[in-house]
């Protein structure tokens, strides 16, 4: 797909907040499925989905997929994930065969972080893992594109609350579009459940969000879905989407 007009109106170098508000008062009233439409025509192959495997992300893959088959996307593979979250990783590839889905690692391996910053370096210093292993990879695939997708939604946590279709991202030096600000966790799973879309079936055991198996527990009712990512530490997000 070609790209639309608004491209150089939106790219992070040249955009302002002013065209960004007036971007997301077009947007208003707009489905997922629309906003998603128009990144990849204004965009085109210099959109790429940063996709984690959640929930979400299955809707994500879902709805990209009938608007832009062929899709960049990219899993952030730390190393230091579930094997449930693996397995669907491979269950996605063989579910969407025609997206491009990449699977990023890490410059350092397990062993070379060890010795370089310390065993447990999750506990130590839980943001420097985060860093090298997920923010730094992250930030080499986002400079080849003008703009990331992401499946933030507003009831996620406190801090997600303000999240806009479209976003500047200072942290990426980029345009982020999160189509399903939206959506509550009852619409996330009777989209797929509706369409038999394949997830992690640690969803089933109470881990409504799933990181790195060290940083990651099941959550108590009540509490919001960020709650059981690095328990106990104050810590509630990796750093892709301060």
């Amino acid at each position: 797909m070609e790209s639309g007009g608004d491209r150089m109106l939106l790219e992070y170098q040249t955009t302002t907040p002013e065209k960004v508000d007036n971007i997301n008062k077009e947007l208003t009233g707009k489905n997922a499925s629309e906003v998603i439409e128009w990144g990849y025509k204004t965009y085109g192959d210099d959109l790429v989905y940063a996709c984690s495997l959640g929930a979400e992300g299955m809707v994500l893959l879902d709805l990209i997929n009938k608007v832009q088959p062929g899709a960049k996307v990219i899993f952030l593979d730390t190393d230091f994930h579930f094997k449930q979250t693996y397995d669907l990783l491979k269950k996605v590839r063989e579910f969407f065969p025609d997206l491009e889905i990449k699977a990023v690692k890490p410059e350092l391996t397990v062993k070379e972080q060890a010795e370089q910053h310390g065993d447990k370096l999750w506990e130590t210093d839980p943001d420097k893992c985060c860093a090298l292993r997920k923010l730094e990879p992250l930030e080499n695939e986002l400079a080849k594109h003008k703009a990331w997708m992401s499946g933030l939604r507003r009831e996620q946590s406190p801090t997600r609350k303000n999240t806009q279709f479209v976003n500047i991202d200072n942290r990426f030096n980029s345009i982020k579009i999160c189509p399903l600000i939206h959506w509550t966790w009852d619409e996330v799973w009777e989209h797929i459940k509706n369409n038999n879309l394949p997830y992690n079936i640690l969803h089933d055991q109470n881990f409504p969000s799933i990181g790195c198996f060290h940083c990651t527990s099941a959550v108590l009712d009540g509490q919001d879905s960020r709650s059981g990512r690095w328990s106990g530490s104050g810590k509630t997000e990796c750093g892709l989407h301060k």
